[in-house]
């Protein structure tokens, strides 16, 4: 099992990470170094720069690239609705979700959708509007959240569907399982903004892109 380091364990906080931690992270997501994780732990599913904690009603998705045959995201999908996630590199001193923000709020305008900002559990956030067509062909309109959660040298996005999208509540299942994701940063450099990698874990079975 894995545990929280205490703080004088984990690593010499600087006034940045003191605040950090006690913001919309303080009860997760987890940084690598916050955690202690025993040799012997299966009790996550590692997924490169990724630690997932597996629940019963929750299934662990991937979407994988058919061009490249890479991760490109995790999703974690359960009776009420799905959260799409995936981490970023991000500089030491600074954040890259404004401009993450604007280049999301560009794509869905190119889609003719919307994107407004309001603040929520996690911080500023995006709520987004799309029209989509349903398997009957009928049109309806698709609500998602979008957040960004920023954490020593990473920015960990997830984008809500289902009844997260429209309700956020501390104890579901999506949110739970979001805030107990471990990101792994690694020493290799990756310049901000660009996607850590995600690796397939053995006997894994890669899906599709969500609905819409």
């Amino acid at each position: 099992m894995f545990r929280r380091k205490k703080a004088q364990e984990a690593f010499t906080q600087d006034e940045t990470e003191v605040e950090e931690r006690l913001g919309p992270r303080a009860n997760g997501p987890w940084d690598v170094a916050e955690v202690t994780i025993d040799d012997d732990d299966q009790s996550r599913v590692n997924l490169g720069s990724l630690l997932v904690t597996p629940h019963d009603g929750l299934e662990v998705q991937l979407q994988v690239d058919e061009v490249t045959g890479q991760v490109a995201s995790v999703v974690l999908a359960g009776p009420e609705g799905a959260a799409e996630v995936r981490a970023f590199a991000a500089p030491r001193n600074g954040d890259v979700w404004d401009d993450v923000r604007r280049t999301v709020t560009a794509e869905v305008a190119q889609l003719g959708g919307t994107a407004t900002e309001r603040v929520g559990a996690f911080g500023t956030e995006l709520e987004v509007s799309l029209t989509v067509e349903l398997e009957d062909g009928q049109l309806a309109q698709q609500i998602s959240r979008v957040v960004g959660i920023p954490g020593p040298r990473w920015l960990l996005r997830a984008t809500f569907f289902g009844r997260p999208a429209v309700e956020h509540r501390d104890d579901g299942d999506i949110e739970t399982a979001l805030r107990e994701v471990v990101v792994v940063r690694g020493g290799t450099p990756v310049p901000p903004g660009d996607p850590l990698p995600l690796t397939l874990p053995p006997n894994a079975q890669p899906v599709g892109p969500l609905p819409g």
